[in-house]
């Protein structure tokens, strides 16, 4: 088993699929990828279709466009920089704004 955490890959997620299709178990399908056990039920539980005719099935194409969705939806670190610097220093001494009325007005 991997120590260190990574993100699967779309292959990793294929062969999530096939395994899943040959009926091996979440701890073997776990084994064959050298992955944590929970790593593969996380995926699968955010990932196997709740209705319409794949209700049940695990997508491999469809878990990969998912995380893809996550990752961009996920709130980005934005860099501290000279202008931002410049700009609230500005609202606080001329317009004589509090931090939290700063913060609340982006």
């Amino acid at each position: 088993m991997s120590k260190n955490y990574k993100q699967l890959s779309l292959e990793q997620r294929y062969q999530i699929e096939c395994l899943i299709k040959a009926g091996f178990s979440q701890k073997k399908i776990a084994e064959q990828l050298n992955v944590h056990a929970s790593t593969i039920s996380r995926e699968l539980k955010r990932n196997i279709t709740k209705r319409g005719k794949t209700a049940g099935e695990y997508m491999a194409l469809n878990a990969q466009r998912k995380t893809n969705i996550r990752h961009l939806e996920k709130p980005k670190y934005e860099v501290f920089i000279s202008k931002m610097k410049l700009t609230i220093s500005s609202y606080i001494k001329n317009e004589r704004w509090s931090p939290e009325l700063i913060s609340n007005s982006s």
